[in-house]
């Protein structure tokens, strides 16, 4: 299956796909990586190519990637590497 370019749609499939099956995930990058480390809540509103936008409790928050993704593979490849390399994942 080829990987799709990163449109609003494809953006708005990732995005309902990490906030209903990985919300765990998405707190984990806005305390991480947005530096957030006592956030209660986050939501993951957009992904583009060079960042991904979170709602992090209330506010909207910008997570640049440390590459510009090239598509939704690149994104699946690149959300998964950011959270194996926070500290205590495997």
């Amino acid at each position: 299956m080829a990987a799709d370019p990163l449109t609003p749609a494809v953006s708005e499939r990732i995005c309902a796909h990490m906030n209903k099956d990985h919300a765990e995930a998405v707190l984990a990058y806005a305390h991480h990586y947005a530096g957030r480390p006592s956030a209660q809540a986050a939501r993951m509103l957009a992904v583009g190519p060079e960042a991904m936008r979170l709602e992090v409790d209330g506010q909207s928050v910008e997570v640049p990637f440390d590459h510009t993704l090239s598509d939704s593979e690149d994104a699946h490849r690149t959300l998964i590497a950011m959270l194996r390399s926070m500290p205590g994942n495997p």
